[in-house]
Order: structure tokens, then C-alpha cells, then sequence
């Protein structure tokens, strides 16, 4: 056997038992059935998929968006005779007279799918006088909108909370653990946020559809009457209002992402600030080092065992220290000096900002003067006689003769 199948050996495991896995649920459905008064028929009964295909007339890829779960993508999708739902965690058919509401493998909304299952109920037994003359069908979308805005609300509210109650500890101090909370918050919320603006663009996807908003009318097509594709008011109505929510939800949602940005950003400039003064204490111990080396190379000459004519002088420690503490003064204050001068230095160059020039002084040099010039004013000459003026003298003017032509 080659290397590439025994390297592969462990990739054809898993892959072999997520077949097994999905050919052992591949058969059947399990599905909670809703009649028309709004009772429940049939509680998480199995159904094979061919005679679910067969019985609601759909085809198997329309009823493939429904039962896998790793679906992300949300769908409203409109058939001949029913409406296929995938929103959040309500998998749904609805019928004229019929809702089948699909319990998902390995799902953790258990709690919120049976709060929708008693709204629903509730809804489909208030009949169609009680909830504005709707028909069954929008009845049924109704509740599973209202289901899903209520936990994009909720799951917004929890999540605000937390975010802007961080967002106000990091405004007093920065903590380590508050940066790695702040990083799993804006996780959570970019993926709130994405899964909130896929929920609006499929109520949006199915707003912009004229033919699909007025095949929703299931009720009127099982009396045997079609409505024109321009007269769909009572669902647009409906489904624009859910619109509208999903959509204050994204904006909430985008505006909490940038306040995490913005405040990344600003803690991002404080910890580059912080660690500037921390390199800066560190180039100031090195001068200070640099200088009192200086020093101890004084020190380190005399204190050779040559001659060098000072062992007898009474004055040499003294000059020697002297010289030593003068020199190693000399070099800390060069060094810090050009420290400063490298702390000073910004876009306009070294000058700071008095000396900066606009780009439209490019290849100019800057006048050192500060005044304005003032404006040279033309002399002024009196009205009596303009030729007489304290200004250069003009020569006299002189008439010539006219002379005429002989004819």
C-alpha cells in the first residue's frame, strides 16, 4: 500500500463514520404535524423523505435546505402548493390546511422550539377574524417571524449588556482578562451580527420577488382561485415589518462592533504609547550606563601598573575624578540631547510644527521673515499739474510740425 493511502487512513475514518451516521438518518424525518384548528396531530412522528416528497409535492433537494443541520444560509422558499421554511432554529412546511415543523438532530433550541410550537398553536386557533382576516398560511408565518425576531432580540440584548458593560470597566482600566473578553465578545458578535443580516436578506430576497409574494397565498389557490402577481399588499405589508426588525437589529448590532473596534484601537495606541515610555527608560539607563563608562575608561588608563609621571603629584586623584565625572557628564548630556531632539521629531521634520511648510511650498525655501511685505504704492501725482511731482523728471515734451501732403 503507498504512503498516501496510510496517510490518509485516519481522514477515510472519520469520513467513513460520518457516512454511516448519515446513511442510518437518512431515511426518515421526525416532524410535529399542526391541522387547520390548530391542534397538534402527530408529535415528532418519522416519515421517510420519499413520502414526504410524494405527499407535499416537493423535490429532494427543496427538502434537503430543511432537514440538514449544518445549514447556515436561511431560506423562505416558495413551491406550488406550500412555503418551505429554514430561519434560525424553525425548520417548517406550511400548507393551506397543514404545518409540519421538523425536529432537528443535535439542536440546543429545545426550549425556544416549544415556546414557538405553544405560540404557534395559540395563533392558528385564534382563527382568521382574530388576527385580521389572515389566512392560515400567513398565520403560520407570522408566528415563526414573531419566533425568530424574539431571539435575535434576545440573543442582542444578552449580548449588548455584556459588551457595553466592558466597554466601560476598559474605560477605567486595562486588564488582561478584560482584553480576552473583549476578544470572545466581538467573536460573538460578528457572528450575531452575520447571522442577523442573513435573516434580513432573505426576507428582503423574498420582498423583491412580485410571482413569489403572490404564489404565498396557498389558501386562494386551494379554493381554485389565482391572484394577480401585482396584488400581494397583506404579505408585503407582513413581511416588511419583520424586515424592518431584523434590520434595527443589524444596525444595533454593527453599531456595538465598531464601538469594540474603535475601543481596540484606542487601547491598541495606549499600549503602544506605554511601550514607547518603557523603550525610552531604557535608551536613558543605557546613556546613563554609556556616560559612567566613559568614566571607569579614565579610570581603567591610570590604573595600569605603568609610569605615567602622577604617583607623586599631590593634586592627581583629585584632577584625574574630576576630569573622569567631567567626562562622563559630557557624554550623558550629549546623549540625552539628542534623545530630545529624536522625541521632537514629527511629520514636518525636526522643526516641529513652527518650521512646517504646506505642499504647496514644494521646492521653495520658507522666508525668514515673519512680517508681509507691505504693498508698493504707485506715486501720486496732484491734480493741479500731474507734471509737476517729486518723482524722476521727465524730459520736455516737444510739438511737432503737421506736415501736408502736396496735392
Amino acid at each position: 500500500m503507498s504512503s498516501r493511502y496510510l496517510d490518509a487512513s485516519p481522514e477515510d475514518a472519520i469520513l467513513g463514520r460520518s457516512l454511516r451516521q448519515k446513511s442510518a438518518n437518512d431515511d426518515y424525518l421526525r416532524c410535529t404535524e399542526f391541522d387547520r384548528e390548530g391542534n397538534v396531530t402527530v408529535v415528532s412522528g418519522e416519515f421517510k423523505k420519499t413520502e414526504l416528497c410524494t405527499k407535499h409535492g416537493l423535490l429532494p433537494r427543496d427538502l434537503r435546505k430543511i432537514w440538514v443541520p449544518s445549514t447556515i444560509v436561511p431560506h423562505i422558499l416558495v413551491r406550488k402548493n406550500s412555503i418551505l421554511v429554514n430561519l434560525l432554529h424553525i425548520r417548517a412546511l406550511i400548507k393551506a390546511d397543514t404545518v409540519l415543523l421538523f425536529d432537528i438532530y443535535g439542536s440546543n433550541d429545545s426550549y425556544t422550539q416549544s415556546v414557538f410550537m405553544y405560540d404557534l398553536e395559540g395563533k392558528l386557533r385564534q382563527g382568521s377574524k382574530a388576527m385580521g382576516g389572515l389566512p392560515y398560511e400567513m398565520r403560520a408565518l407570522e408566528a415563526i417571524l414573531i419566533s425568530v425576531t424574539a431571539a435575535l432580540e434576545a440573543e442582542m440584548r444578552v449580548l449588548q449588556d455584556l459588551v457595553v458593560q466592558l466597554l466601560g470597566e476598559l474605560e477605567e482600566d486595562i486588564d488582561r482578562d478584560q482584553l480576552r473578553q473583549l476578544l470572545i465578545y466581538s467573536k460573538k458578535l460578528s457572528t450575531f451580527e452575520q447571522k442577523a443580516k442573513l435573516i434580513r436578506n432573505a426576507i428582503e430576497e423574498i420582498l423583491e420577488a412580485d410571482d413569489d409574494l403572490a404564489d404565498m397565498y396557498l389558501t386562494e389557490k386551494a379554493q381554485g382561485s389565482e391572484r394577480p402577481i401585482e396584488e400581494h399588499t397583506e404579505v408585503e405589508m407582513l413581511l416588511e415589518s419583520y424586515h424592518k426588525i431584523c434590520d434595527e437589529i443589524v444596525q444595533i448590532s454593527s453599531n456595538l462592533v465598531s464601538s469594540i473596534r474603535n475601543t481596540e484601537e484606542i487601547v491598541n495606541i495606549i499600549l503602544d504609547a506605554n511601550r514607547n515610555s518603557l523603550m525610552l527608560l531604557d535608551l536613558k539607563f543605557s546613556i546613563g550606563t554609556l556616560g559612567i563608562g566613559a568614566g571607569t575608561f579614565v579610570a581603567g588608563l591610570y590604573g595600569m601598573n605603568l609610569k605615567n609621571f602622577f604617583e607623586e603629584s599631590d593634586f592627581a586623584f583629585g584632577g584625574v575624578t574630576g576630569i573622569a565625572f567631567v567626562f562622563s557628564a559630557l557624554i550623558c548630556a550629549y546623549g540625552l540631547h539628542k534623545l530630545r531632539r529624536t522625541q521632537r521629531l514629527s511629520m514636518w521634520g525636526e522643526g516641529g510644527a513652527s518650521g512646517k511648510r504646506g505642499w504647496l511650498s514644494l521646492g521653495g525655501k520658507p522666508s525668514k521673515s515673519k512680517s508681509k511685505s507691505k504693498p508698493k504704492l504707485a506715486p501720486h501725482y496732484p491734480a493741479s499739474n500731474p507734471m509737476h511731482h517729486h518723482g524722476p523728471k521727465w524730459p520736455p515734451m516737444e510739438v511737432m510740425p503737421v506736415q501736408h501732403k502736396k496735392s
